[in-house]
């Protein structure tokens, strides 16, 4: 029965996939190449890139709270301890070549400029992508407005018919939303849920929260929009992001709510909504500093304010970094453990029963680019 269902999930995936990279190029062109001026791109990113790093932060402080209160009501029993260690099947060889694959330092820097940027499409690698497109969009701008416009009408239509082929899409959403979903059940079982009850308790906690404290009180200091209605407009994507654990797989449709819905000038969601899914990952701060706390605990190590404080920098480092590898949220997190002294064989843990939290992380995550979209139109508006 699973092996009839899993192709499904795959090919519902796959559809979305397919448009992806072309509606985030097609769009945040439009977006960019009509503001016609450049002081008002400067602008938007200075805000953008402000709201991603200021959440993360809080996410960092919420996780350790959040984790600091729940995690130690967890009584580690040896026999739990055995039931973990069965998840911990990826070799910490494997482990360590996958963090050293992530860019860090100047090497992030210089593949943010695509030698070949067809290539960096092919490849799926997005920001390289956006760096392409956010410089032709600049030029673009730069042209008088006559010039320029021919552009902007082909993008909007290519942006208008991939949109429409999203929208097809989501006609199979609840076949291949319960295609993805059934067979994690079926795969981890309900004692090994049990086990981690206490961590995938303070994960859910604190990604509720934090939408709900953060991101809710962002958009009712910053904008008049009530936040029932952001929620019922944001729903559709916080469930498709629950359940494909991606946002760039969401992104379709955060386009068509920031449109439809939110009535987000297309120039402001073209350029935050494809940068969010690249930079934004506050739902990820507060997921890996509950992560962090977990491990400690389950090792039965010390965890103070010394190592508290050397995690969070990294995690919070480590939330801003794009992994484009399976579980990239779980093995970024290897510099916050060498920092808080934490053996890297947790992280076999965290990858074993990493999908239920990786459900509400991303979940999270994608409530928050349509709440910074939402965000920085209402600081637009404000200028």
């Amino acid at each position: 029965m699973l092996g009839a269902i899993r192709p499904v999930g795959a090919l519902f995936i796959n559809l979305l996939s397919m448009v992806v990279i072309p509606l985030v190029a097609t769009a945040l062109f439009a977006g960019i190449a009509k503001l016609g001026n450049l002081r008002m791109v400067g602008r938007l990113v200075v805000r953008t890139l402000t709201f991603f790093y200021a959440t993360a932060l809080l996410g960092v402080v919420l996780g350790f709270l959040v984790g600091g209160i729940i995690i130690p009501r967890a009584a580690v029993t040896p026999d739990q301890q055995g039931v973990l260690r069965i998840a911990q099947a990826a070799d910490q060889d494997v482990i360590q070549r996958a963090a050293e694959s992530i860019p860090t330092g100047t090497q992030f820097i210089v593949q943010l400029v695509p030698a070949n940027p067809f290539k960096a499409a092919a490849d799926g690698n997005l920001l390289p992508v956006i760096v392409f497109v956010t410089l032709f969009g600049i030029a673009a701008a730069s042209l008088p407005a006559e010039r320029r416009a021919p552009l902007t009408t082909i993008a909007d239509a290519v942006t208008d018919t991939l949109t429409r082929i999203v929208q097809w899409v989501l006609f199979l959403a609840p076949i291949g939303i319960f295609a993805l979903v059934a067979p994690i059940v079926t795969l981890f079982g309900w004692s090994l849920v049990r086990a981690m009850l206490w961590f995938i308790l303070a994960v859910i906690i604190g990604t509720l929260l934090f939408g709900a404290v953060v991101y809710l009180s962002c958009i009712a200091i910053a904008t008049r929009l009530k936040p029932g209605r952001f929620l019922r407009a944001a729903f559709p994507s916080m469930l498709m992001g629950f359940s494909t654990t991606s946002s760039l797989a969401t992104l379709p449709t955060m386009l068509a709510a920031a449109d439809t819905e939110l009535q987000i000038p297309r120039p402001v969601s073209g350029f935050v909504l494809p940068l969010a899914v690249s930079l934004n990952r506050g739902g990820s701060a507060v997921y890996q500093a509950i992560a962090v706390v977990f491990i400690a605990r389950l090792y039965g190590l010390t965890f103070g304010i010394t190592q508290m404080v050397a995690a969070g920098a990294a995690v919070f480092l480590a939330s801003l970094t794009v992994a484009a590898i399976p579980s990239g949220s779980v093995i970024s997190l290897l510099p916050a453990f060498q920092s808080a002294g934490l053996p890297v064989a947790g992280l076999s843990i965290l990858i074993g029963l990493d999908r239920i939290p990786d459900m509400f992380r991303t979940m999270t995550n994608v409530a928050g680019h349509l709440a910074g979209t939402v965000v920085v139109a209402g600081l637009e508006e404000r200028k």
